[in-house]
C-alpha cells in the first residue's frame, strides 16, 4: 500500500499555532474541568473520558459543590488514570516471532464504537471494517513545543534556591444550584482569582530532586505527571450567620400555598441577586443561600415579606398591571406587619423579628419604580423597633467584645442594621442610634465586617458616622466656630486614610475574574470622595461652585471608572455617595455625564430601587438649582428638601 506524500508545515503557521491563545470552555463535562483538561464535549461521552475509562459527567454531580469532595473525587480519577496506564502497558504485544500467533485486533470495535463508555486498548485495524475512517498514513506528531505544553518564561525569583517555583495565579469557579422544595430553581456562577506561592520542598526531604526549568514540559494526553497546583482553602464563612452553617447539599423546604409559587419562583430567579450583590462577590456567589434561603425555610414573617418583595418587583418589570398583582403586594405586606407585631407583643423569637424587620426595611432599596410607594409606615419607624431588638439581643456589646479577636465573625443581623443606621441617619439627619458603638470600634481599630457586606471600608462608614453626628448638632445650633473645628478635624481623618490613587486598579484579573479586594479598594475611594464632600456641605455658608468642591466631584467620577458598571456591574451599590456627589454637580460637570452614561449602560433596571429614585430626585435638585444659576442667584436646594417636597420618605442606599 502506498504512502500518501505529506506536506511539510509551514514553519510561520506552525508558530502561529503554536501561540494562539486558547479560549477556556465552560460546556465541557465536569471531569475535564476538574482535570483542568480541555474536553472535545462529545456526548454522551468525551473522547478523554472513553480514552481513559473516566465517569464523563455533564450533568452537575454532587461532589461539585464541595471543596473536598472535589478532593476525593480527584483521588478517585487519579487511581483509574494509574490503573487504566497500567492497563496499556501490560497489554502493549511483545515483538512478533515465528511461533507469534496472528493479531485478532481487527475483529473487534475501537474504542469510540463502544455504548458502556469504558476505555479498551486496541486500535485500529488495516483489516477492520470499523476502521474505514482511520487515516493510517497520517504519522502521529506530539507538539512538544506548543504554547499549551511549553512552562511560561521564567521570572527573576527571589527564591534563588528554587528557581523552579514560581507564585501563580489561580481561577476558582463557584456554582451554586439552587433547589426549592427539590426543584431546580436557580443558577448562579462566579469566578474569583487568587494570588498565592507554594511553598517548595527542601532539600533534605526524600523525594526532592532538583529539576532544569527546562524539563517542564507537560504532556496532556499522560496523567503520570505530579499536580503542582494545590487547591487553596476558601472560607465561605465572613459572618455569623442567624440559621447556622450553610451545607452546599442542603435542598431548601419552603411551605408555600399554590397560589402563591409564582411570587417565591420569581423571587428566587429575580430578586435574590439584587439584594446583596458585594456580599455575593465576597462569599463567592453563596450570599443567599447563606442568608436568604435559610430565613425563608424557619421564618415565616420573613417569608411573606420577601413575597411582597416579589410581586413588587414582579409589577415594575414584567408591567403588570391591576388588582390582582396589587393584592398580592399588600396582603403579604400586611401579613409581615400583622405578624411583626403579634411577636412583639409575645416578646419572643427576637431573631426572627430582627431579621424580618431589617428585610421589610432594606428589601425595599433593591425593586419597584419610584411611583411604586407603599401606604406604609416610614422605615425609620420599622427601624426603631428594630432597634429595640438589637438591644434586647445585647448585640452592640457583642460587637464590642469581639475587638479583642480580630478573626471573630461579626452577627450578619448587626452588620446590615449598622449598614442602614448609619446612612439612613442621613437620610433624616439624626445621629446614628448605635455611633457610640462604631466609635468604639473605630477607636479599636476592629471590623465589623461593613466592607463584605456593602464594599465601604469600616472605618470610613464610621467617619461617616461621625459626620452624622456633627450634622445633627449643627442642625440643633451649634456654634460655627465649634463647628469648623470639628470639621476640620474629620477631614484630617479622611486624608489619613487615603492610600492614593495609586491605589485604583481594575476590578478585573487578566481573565477576566472579579477580584473582591480590589472592588472594595475602589469602591471605599468613591465612598471617601462623598464623605469628603457630605462633610463639606456642613460649613457656614456652602458654595458648590466652589473649585475645591468641583475638584471633589471630579475625584470621585475618576474613581468611578474603576468599578465596574452596566448590569452585572455596581452602580445600585452606590446610590448614596452618588446621590451626595450628584448634588452638588454642576450643570457643565463630569459627573452628569459619568451618571447619564452608566444608567444608559444599565437599562431599565436604572429606574428600579435606589438608584431609580436617586435618578429621578436629581433631576429635580438640578432643575431647580440650575435654573437658580441662570438668575445668578447663589443659593442651591439640598436633595433633602426636594425628598420633602415630593412627599418621599425613602431610605436610599
Amino acid at each position: 500500500m502506498s504512502k500518501a506524500s505529506q506536506k511539510s508545515p509551514d514553519p510561520k503557521q506552525k508558530e502561529k499555532d503554536a501561540t494562539k491563545m486558547h479560549r477556556r470552555s465552560r460546556t465541557g463535562c465536569f471531569t475535564c474541568r476538574l482535570r483542568r483538561k480541555k474536553c472535545d464535549e462529545g456526548k454522551p461521552a468525551c473522547r478523554a473520558c472513553k480514552h481513559l475509562g473516566l465517569k464523563c459527567e455533564y450533568k452537575r454531580p454532587m461532589w461539585w459543590s464541595n471543596n473536598e469532595q472535589r478532593r476525593q473525587q480527584k483521588e478517585i480519577i487519579k487511581n483509574i488514570i494509574k490503573r487504566t496506564k497500567l492497563n496499556e502497558k501490560t497489554n502493549q504485544p511483545l515483538p512478533a516471532s515465528a511461533n507469534t500467533p496472528p493479531s485478532l485486533c481487527h475483529s473487534l470495535p475501537t474504542t469510540t464504537t463502544f455504548s458502556d463508555h469504558i476505555a479498551r486498548t486496541r486500535s485500529a485495524s488495516v483489516e477492520s471494517q470499523f476502521s474505514n475512517e482511520f487515516n493510517f498514513n497520517q504519522i502521529p506528531s506530539h507538539d512538544y513545543f506548543s504554547s499549551s505544553m511549553m512552562p511560561p518564561p521564567e521570572l527573576a525569583s527571589s527564591h534563588g534556591h528554587f528557581p523552579m517555583f514560581q507564585p501563580y495565579e489561580v481561577d476558582i469557579k463557584t456554582e451554586t444550584q439552587t433547589f426549592i422544595n427539590d426543584i431546580p430553581t436557580h443558577r448562579d456562577s462566579s469566578i474569583s482569582t487568587f494570588s498565592t506561592y507554594q511553598v517548595p520542598s527542601t532539600p533534605h526531604s526524600s523525594n526532592f530532586s532538583l529539576q532544569p526549568t527546562e524539563s517542564w514540559v507537560q504532556q496532556d494526553y499522560y496523567e503520570s505527571r505530579r499536580e503542582s497546583l494545590t487547591e487553596e482553602p476558601l472560607d465561605f464563612q465572613s459572618f455569623d450567620f442567624p440559621h447556622g452553617p450553610f451545607t452546599p447539599t442542603h435542598q431548601a423546604i419552603i411551605d408555600v400555598d399554590d397560589c402563591d409559587r409564582h411570587l417565591l419562583d420569581h423571587f428566587v430567579d429575580k430578586v435574590l441577586r439584587l439584594i446583596f450583590p458585594i456580599l455575593d462577590v465576597n462569599q463567592h456567589g453563596s450570599a443567599g443561600h447563606d442568608v436568604v434561603l435559610p430565613a425563608l425555610e424557619k421564618n415565616k414573617t420573613y417569608l411573606h415579606c420577601c413575597l411582597s418583595i416579589a410581586a413588587l418587583h414582579m409589577k415594575a418589570t414584567e408591567r403588570i398591571q391591576g388588582e390582582h398583582i396589587d393584592n398580592d403586594i399588600m396582603r403579604h405586606r400586611y401579613a409581615t406587619i400583622s405578624k411583626l407585631c403579634e411577636a412583639l407583643n409575645l416578646d419572643t423569637d427576637h431573631d426572627q423579628i430582627l431579621e424580618a424587620t431589617l428585610g421589610m426595611i432594606f428589601f425595599q432599596c433593591s425593586v419597584g419604580r419610584p411611583e411604586d410607594s407603599l401606604p406604609d409606615i416610614p422605615w425609620h419607624q420599622h427601624f426603631q423597633a428594630a432597634t429595640s431588638l438589637v438591644h434586647k439581643l445585647d448585640l452592640p456589646r457583642h460587637l464590642v467584645d469581639l475587638n479583642a479577636h480580630p478573626d471573630a465573625q461579626p452577627p450578619f443581623n448587626m452588620t446590615l442594621t449598622a449598614w442602614i443606621d448609619i446612612l439612613g441617619a442621613t437620610m433624616v439627619g439624626r445621629v446614628p442610634a448605635f455611633a457610640d458603638t462604631y466609635r468604639e470600634k473605630n477607636m479599636a481599630h476592629s471590623s465589623m465586617g461593613l466592607a463584605d457586606l456593602m464594599g465601604c471600608d469600616d472605618r470610613v462608614m464610621y467617619l461617616i458616622s461621625e459626620i452624622a453626628c456633627l450634622e445633627a448638632m449643627a442642625l440643633e445650633g451649634m456654634e460655627p466656630m465649634q463647628l469648623c473645628n470639628h470639621i476640620r478635624y474629620l477631614g484630617d481623618q479622611i486624608t489619613a486614610m487615603d492610600p492614593g490613587a495609586s491605589a485604583l486598579a481594575s476590578t478585573y484579573s487578566s481573565t477576566g475574574a472579579i477580584r473582591p479586594k480590589q472592588l472594595r479598594k475602589n469602591m471605599t475611594a468613591v465612598f471617601r470622595c462623598a464623605a469628603r464632600i457630605y462633610l463639606c456641605i456642613l460649613v457656614p455658608d456652602f458654595d458648590r461652585y466652589s473649585p475645591s468642591i468641583t475638584a471633589l466631584v471630579d475625584a470621585l467620577v475618576q474613581a468611578m471608572e474603576f468599578v465596574p458598571a452596566g448590569p452585572e456591574g455596581f452602580d445600585r451599590s452606590l446610590v448614596w455617595p452618588l446621590l451626595i456627589a450628584g448634588s452638588v454637580s454642576l450643570p457643565e460637570s463630569s459627573f452628569r455625564n459619568m451618571f447619564n452614561d452608566r444608567c444608559q449602560r444599565l437599562g431599565e433596571a436604572s429606574d428600579m430601587g435606589s438608584l431609580g429614585r436617586i435618578k429621578e430626585l436629581l433631576k429635580d435638585v438640578w432643575r431647580t438649582n440650575d435654573a437658580a444659576f441662570a438668575r445668578g442667584e447663589r443659593h442651591s436646594m439640598h436633595w433633602r428638601d426636594a425628598m420633602r417636597q415630593k412627599g418621599w420618605d425613602f431610605l436610599l442606599i
